[in-house]
């Protein structure tokens, strides 16, 4: 794997990672001041901080399948029998449309596709919106 690549992957997954905590701190200040902290979240008695964050790595290390979908589009099976070389299939997206990002199925986010900025012939995507459970936060 090429250097570049790499700092690619890393640039990606910093952008994925400031997203993800611009999303939280958003989640925390529209969360109500007297509602009391989950107990969820604190570790139970007897289980020291070193077993969770053991824990939290190996969750954090679970690789997980990530596709941008562009677009889609429905034809007949005799339509695709017809297509050749060279055939356009035109998608359910326009141009400048954002563009889903799902994980393991889920819509996680959107974004709009960019090219990479260290190497012009890869593209990316910039996220714009991080999609919650029940909704989206900008």
């Amino acid at each position: 794997m090429s250097s570049s690549n790499e700092m690619s992957d890393e640039a990606l997954a910093l952008q994925w990672e400031a997203a993800a905590s611009e999303a939280e701190m958003d989640m925390d200040m529209a969360a109500p001041a007297s509602t009391p902290q989950s107990t969820a979240a604190q570790p139970e008695k007897g289980v020291s901080n070193e077993n969770v964050d053991r824990n939290l790595d190996a969750v954090l290390g679970i690789p997980v399948d990530m596709q941008v979908v562009l677009g889609s589009a429905t034809m007949p099976v005799a339509s695709l029998l017809k297509l050749g070389r060279g055939a356009v299939i035109p998608l359910d997206h326009r141009v400048g449309e954002p563009v889903d990002i799902v994980v393991n199925g889920r819509t996680v986010a959107r974004g709009e596709i960019v090219v990479v900025e260290d190497d012009n012939s890869r593209f990316g995507v910039s996220l714009t919106e991080i999609v919650g459970a029940k909704g989206s936060y900008n």
